[in-house]
């Protein structure tokens, strides 16, 4: 099973978001969209007609979307199929968050790895 197929998203806390977005569009020319991210977008090299792209987004310093982590930062990898890499994960002792979201756009899960740091895994439609 593969389970890593790219990374998806770079989040990330800030003390003003807004301020840095606009720090990063001044000085390094990524424009954030009106929910605070920039996406980056990309080809996968074997299906070239589906558009992907990387999410890279400021959260306020005091989000709890990182938690149980107290870390600063959260990583988004894409997955081909969530369920049983999380089933294959909790077998193999990581620590597995027991809760699943599905949206129209994708299926998500979450980790934490053995420095306490929250991996989002994201499975899209």
């Amino acid at each position: 099973m593969k389970r890593v197929a790219s990374i998806d998203g770079i989040f990330f806390k800030s003390d003003n978001p807004d301020k840095l977005c606009e720090w990063y569009r001044e000085h390094l020319g990524i424009e954030s969209n009106e929910n605070g991210c920039a996406n980056f977008y990309w080809r996968k090299p074997d299906d070239p007609k589906s558009e992907r792209f990387t999410v890279w987004s400021p959260f306020p310093a005091d989000t709890d979307y990182f938690a149980p982590s107290k870390k600063a930062f959260m990583i988004n990898f894409q997955v081909e199929n969530l369920e049983d890499l999380l089933a294959a994960l909790k077998r193999e002792g990581v620590d597995v968050d027991p809760r699943v979201e599905s949206y129209d756009y994708g299926k998500f899960g979450w980790i934490i790895d053995p420095e306490g740091n929250r991996i989002e895994l994201w499975e899209p439609k």
